[in-house]
């Protein structure tokens, strides 16, 4: 498989917590671009921890110690003087439980524009609609835009959730078990929609098992206590892993 361009280098970068847990230990890992790049393994890996580390989300909690880079179109997102505003518009993130903010699906949706400054309500209808679609939600809603978010079904309001992140026009999204709380019609469907947005954007993807994970995976990576075990094109991991620990968890005999 020819490698796409990289997106996001990891260079032995190690994470500890000031409890003193290891969250992540000398992790290198490319993230190629306009891929489902995948993260998958037991609970307690490091997987949330590293998509915490890529928007720097950590720095709101207590890090004793951070060690290594990670690099973003070739820049240290860690540098001294490094926009992290500006690195959360270009990385976005999709949490595993919907968070709706207490609006409408329409304030929901240009709440994160107009923080940025924009009014104009022709802009900011435009953004509502292309993000709705991209988030095949918009059949759905184009009469419901004015109703309370909180009125959504659940697989509506994490799709709203994926809006909310795209109406920012990021250039990466990162999606942590986006679907460990829905049915699976909603499942299908979240996935369908991320095969038509890797076409335009980058994607980082926490699945919510091992299954999901062979599904959507262009290229997978195998986390287990800290350690990245192994990486590669998903279609051969999952079909011919090369490390007995990964073996044994696709086949389900641990985790």
């Amino acid at each position: 498989m020819e490698q796409p361009p990289v997106k996001i280098r990891i260079e032995n970068f190690s994470l500890r917590y000031s409890d003193g847990v290891e969250s992540l230990h000398h992790i290198t890992l490319n993230i190629y671009a306009n891929q489902i790049n995948v993260l998958f393994g037991p609970a307690g890996g490091g997987k949330s921890s590293l998509l915490r580390a890529i928007n720097r989300l950590n720095d709101l909690v207590d890090v004793s110690e951070r060690s290594g880079r990670i690099l973003l179109d070739g820049e240290d997102i860690y540098a001294p003087g490094y926009d992290v505003i500006a690195l959360r518009r270009r990385v976005g993130i999709v949490f595993a439980r919907p968070v709706s903010l207490p609006l409408s699906v329409y304030r929901n949706l240009t709440y994160g524009l107009e923080l940025a400054g924009v009014r104009n309500k022709t802009l900011l209808d435009e953004a509502v609609e292309r993000s709705l679609r991209q988030a095949a939600l918009w059949d759905e809603m184009k009469d419901r835009l004015h109703d309370p978010a909180y009125t959504l079904s659940g697989g509506q309001q994490q799709r709203l959730s994926l809006a909310r992140s795209l109406a920012l026009q990021p250039e990466v999204i990162m999606l942590d078990e986006p679907t460990s709380a829905l049915d699976p019609i909603s499942t299908a469907k979240i996935e369908d929609t991320l095969q038509e947005l890797k076409q335009t954007y980058t994607i980082i993807i926490v699945p919510h098992n091992v299954q999901q994970a062979a599904r959507v995976a262009d290229w997978a990576s195998f986390f287990l206590q800290s350690e990245l075990i192994e990486h590669g094109p998903g279609h051969t991991l999952f079909l011919n892993p090369q490390d007995k620990r990964t073996e044994d968890y696709i086949a389900g005999r641990f985790g």
